[in-house]
C-alpha cells in the first residue's frame, strides 16, 4: 500500500518478481484494492489482508496507533517465520519504528542503519550507510555501521577485506567535526581495512567498498546524487532534440547511454537494507516503479540466501563498539597530552 504509486506499481512489481524469481510473495494490504490491479494470481502469490494504511505523511506514532496497518502486518509475517524478508516502498520512519517494535535489534547493535549498494563505477559496487535511518549518531554507531557494511560487502558481493572509508570534509585524519575525528580514531584502532577519510566527491570513483556517514549526511548525499543524475539525463535528452545532427549522435550513443543510466538509476539497486534489525527488511524508494519493486524483492531474496542476518549476529558479537570508542578516545587524549607536554 506504500509509496507514491502504491498499490498499482507495488503489485505490478511483485507479480514480476513472482514470475521471474524463485520466491513466494505475500501481498499485504487492503485486499479489495490489491485485487483491482491483479488479473490472475500466480500460485506463488498470496494476498494478506491489512485494513489500515500508514501514509507517507503520517507520523511515527501511527505505528502503535494502527496495529493492523500493512507495515505492521508484514513485519509480523517475518517475526513469526511465515516470511523471510519484508520489502516496502512506504514511510521510512514508520518502517524503522515497526521493525524495532516487532523484530527488535540484533543483540549488541546499538542502532540500525539504512545501507544502499550502488554501482559507483565499472570497478564495482559501494555500500553507502547510513542513508537516513538516524539523523543523529554517536561515534559508536558509525563504528558499527562500518562493521555491518563491511560484512554485507564481504558476504553478498564476495569482496575480501572490504575497504572502509569515512566520509569527511577532507582526507586528512584531522579533518571533520568531533564525531568524525572520534570515529576516525576508532576505525584506525579496529581490525577493519580502514582506508581513512574520503570526500563525498570521491565515492563515485570507488575509492572504498563501504562509505560510512551519519544518516543526515547520507540522506542528503543520496538524494543529491539522484537529483543530479536526473538533471543530467533530462539535459541530455533536451540537447539531443536540438538539431538533426544531435539526434543522429544520440541514436548512435543510445546503447551506451542506457547502460550509464541504469548504473545511476536507484531502481536497479532494490532500495536500502535496514541493517542491525533482527530480520531482513528493505526500504525501496517512495517513487518506485514496478522495476524498482522487482529489484527490492530480488535484493531481499539475495540477502536471505547469502545469510546476511546471520552475519549481522556474528558481527555484533565481534564488535564491542563502546569499548573501542573509549579506548581510541583515551589513546587520542594520551597522544594529545604528550604533544602538549612537549
Amino acid at each position: 500500500m506504500g509509496g507514491d504509486h502504491g498499490p498499482a506499481m507495488v503489485v505490478k512489481g511483485a507479480l514480476l518478481a513472482a514470475r521471474r524469481l524463485d520466491v513466494d510473495v505475500f501481498l499485504v494490504g487492503r485486499t479489495e484494492e490489491v485485487r483491482e490491479h491483479v488479473d490472475e494470481l500466480p500460485d506463488n502469490v498470496t494476498l494478506v489482508d491489512a485494513r489500515d494504511v500508514i501514509a507517507m505523511a503520517d507520523k511515527i506514532d501511527a505505528v502503535k496507533a494502527k496495529p493492523e496497518a500493512s507495515i505492521n502486518v508484514g513485519m509480523n509475517l517475518v517475526k513469526e517465520g511465515d516470511a523471510d524478508a519484508f520489502v516496502t516502498a512506504g514511510n521510512t520512519g514508520a518502517t524503522l519504528a515497526a521493525a524495532l517494535l516487532r523484530l527488535g535489534r540484533v543483540p549488541g547493535i546499538a542502532r540500525p542503519a539504512l545501507g544502499m549498494v550502488v554501482a559507483t563505477s565499472d570497478r564495482g559496487p559501494t555500500m553507502i550507510l547510513d542513508v537516513g535511518a538516524n539523523a543523529d549518531s554517536r561515534p559508536a554507531h558509525l563504528v558499527q555501521y562500518a562493521y555491518m557494511g563491511g560484512a554485507v560487502m564481504e558476504r553478498s558481493h564476495g569482496i575480501r577485506s572490504p575497504r572502509i572509508g569515512l566520509v569527511s570534509i577532507g582526507e586528512e585524519d584531522s579533518k571533520g567535526n568531533q564525531l568524525i575525528i572520534e570515529v576516525n580514531r576508532a576505525l584506525r584502532a579496529s581490525d577493519l581495512n580502514f582506508v581513512g577519510n574520503i570526500e563525498a566527491g570521491q565515492i563515485p570513483h570507488h575509492v572504498a567498498d563501504v562509505a560510512v556517514m551519519d544518516g543526515f549526511t547520507g540522506n542528503i548525499f543520496i538524494k543529491t546524487v539522484e537529483g543530479v543524475a536526473e538533471l543530467f539525463f533530462d539535459e541530455l535528452k533536451r540537447a539531443v532534440r536540438l538539431t538533426p545532427w544531435n539526434l543522429i549522435a544520440g541514436l548512435l550513443l543510445r546503447p551506451e547511454l542506457r547502460k550509464s543510466q541504469r548504473r545511476l538509476d536507484y531502481a536497479e539497486y532494490g532500495g536500502a537494507q535496514l541493517l542491525g534489525i533482527d530480520g531482513i527488511v528493505f526500504v525501496a524508494h517512495g517513487r518506485s516503479d514496478a522495476r524498482a519493486i522487482l529489484g527490492g524483492i530480488r535484493a531481499a531474496g539475495e540477502a536471505v540466501r547469502d545469510g546476511v542476518l546471520q552475519q549481522m549476529h556474528e558481527i555484533a558479537e565481534r564488535v564491542p563498539a563502546r569499548g573501542l570508542i573509549e579506548s581510541s578516545a583515551a589513546n587520542g587524549e594520551d597522544a594529545q597530552d604528550s604533544q602538549d607536554s612537549q
